[in-house]
């Protein structure tokens, strides 16, 4: 019986055609409609005017308690714990042994002894093997993402979460108070009035316009939104709720690249173990690799804090964490680097038209607002014809009306430099249900700063997105 990650493998040729070929479909954004109004109109809103995102739903929830909750955490992410006090908030970065990210979390510290995690299913998997793994004092609560496709069913989370931002967003907030807000530090948390509740809230933005992210029990979630959407028109503000489609883009605008594949795939012991625990209907077993770029070696396709600009968080002074050894190699060396890929509207334009013209083969189809169509992007970037990055995560911004994408590339590409991206799967495409039969193209990208957005270059705190990799 096929029953753990190592057991799929097995039977593979090896991970890349596992993950290429996998028929798991679409990456869906559970439960919230695609669309309030429309897709343009929502991604406006964030830049314009106020944006009202329901992420109550997409991502996993772990809560980690218990006497040893600060050490165990502290030991499985990069992160420093020295000035983590209570009432913050930070971006945890969790690496393997061999020092490849596994994923991220943003993290919250409710207690001394209490920690909140928010994020993709990847950090939540190897948090809960490492809590069995280890001998560690801690009780761990998981609360998995709400699933893909519910089908009718009722769906209940441990907690609501909303986010308002946008340039309009401060005069919803002090109508939601009854009064002026407190200053809120950057990924600091305070608690503040909606009505009748006292909730948290966390100063945050995800697309690079100032923001509050609000949370507290599932059971509430109904009446916090209808105080939310009174505020908003008692305030005279057009809040516009955020759909799925545009919610999945909002990240190009500030940087963050949100589904590198986890660096687990190869590695011994701890590393070996961990495919053993993990079940053959795990996101890793399941997941998807889609794109230009295709190699045997599963590595390739990894990346390590330098190259995604997580590497100021490392707290080098700890005396030992997971991955350490590892990355004090990789410190210094000649990492690759973040950047933004700015999409060639004629090459665009061409792929899709392509598609008007019956009996040619056609380039393989763009979808908008986003084209992602695995759990994890990889394409082509070409100088000269020669790999000098990966593009990884892509989309198309109303705002800046082109395609954008967010990857890596080799330390010598300068800002402003045209390369090449391959777009579309070679040999007509993969067995991946969510690939039609197509040809492959050649647009010319861009390379150009991230974040993209001006707002989230100039007004953002010092952070993950606007901290170039070493």
């Amino acid at each position: 019986m096929v029953s753990s990650l190592s057991s799929v493998l097995a039977g593979s040729k090896n991970a890349v055609e596992l993950l290429r070929h996998s028929r798991t479909g679409m990456y869906v954004y559970p439960v919230v409609a695609p669309e309030f109004s429309n897709w343009r109109t929502e991604q406006a809103a964030w830049r314009h005017s106020a944006v009202l995102f329901d992420q109550s739903h997409h991502m996993d929830e772990l809560i980690v308690e218990g006497p040893d909750a600060e050490k165990f955490l502290s030991h499985h992410g990069i992160n420093s714990f020295s000035n983590f006090g209570l009432n913050r908030a930070k971006h945890f970065v969790p690496v393997t042994p061999n020092g490849h990210v596994i994923g991220d979390h943003i993290i919250f510290r409710e207690r001394e002894d209490k920690f909140i995690l928010v994020g993709r299913a990847p950090t939540s998997n190897w948090l809960m093997f490492c809590a069995a793994y280890g001998n560690w004092n801690v009780r761990i609560k998981h609360d998995p993402r709400s699933p893909s496709r519910p089908e009718g069913e009722r769906v209940l989370r441990t907690h609501y979460r909303y986010q308002i931002q946008g340039p309009e967003a401060p005069k919803i907030f002090e109508k939601m108070n009854g009064g002026p807000i407190q200053e809120i530090k950057f990924f600091h948390v305070d608690w503040i009035n909606v009505g009748s509740k006292k909730v948290q809230a966390l100063r945050h933005g995800m697309s690079g316009a100032p923001g509050l992210e609000i949370w507290g029990p599932y059971e509430d979630k109904s009446y916090i939104l209808s105080c939310i959407l009174e505020a908003a028109r008692d305030a005279g503000v057009d809040l516009v709720r955020c759909g799925s489609r545009a919610y999945s883009t909002n990240t190009l605008e500030s940087g963050w690249i949100p589904s590198p594949l986890p660096g687990i795939y190869t590695g011994d012991g701890m590393l070996a173990a961990y495919r053993d625990w993990l079940g053959a209907d795990s996101y890793e077993a399941m997941g998807s690799i889609g794109g230009s770029f295709v190699s045997d070696n599963i590595e390739d396709y990894y990346v390590n804090p330098f190259e995604l600009g997580y590497d100021f968080y490392i707290g080098w002074k700890k005396d030992d964490f997971i991955g350490k050894a590892a990355l004090e190699k990789m410190k210094g060396a000649n990492n690759r680097k973040k950047v933004t890929f700015e999409w060639n509207a004629e090459d665009v334009v061409e792929v899709i038209a392509s598609a008007f013209r019956p009996g040619e083969d056609h380039y393989k189809w763009i979808d908008f607002p986003q084209p992602n169509y695995a759990s994890t992007s990889a394409d082509l970037i070409l100088r000269d014809g020669k790999k000098v990055g990966m593009s990884m995560f892509n989309g198309y911004s109303y705002n800046e009306r082109c395609v954008l994408s967010l990857g890596v590339v080799d330390a010598d590409v300068q800002e402003g430099e045209v390369l090449t991206l391959v777009w579309g799967e070679p040999d007509g495409g993969s067995g991946k249900t969510s690939v039609e039969r197509h040809k492959q193209a050649e647009i010319r990208v861009r390379v150009s700063p991230t974040p993209y957005a001006r707002e989230a270059r100039e007004n953002y705190a010092d952070s993950w997105r606007t901290k170039r990799g070493a």
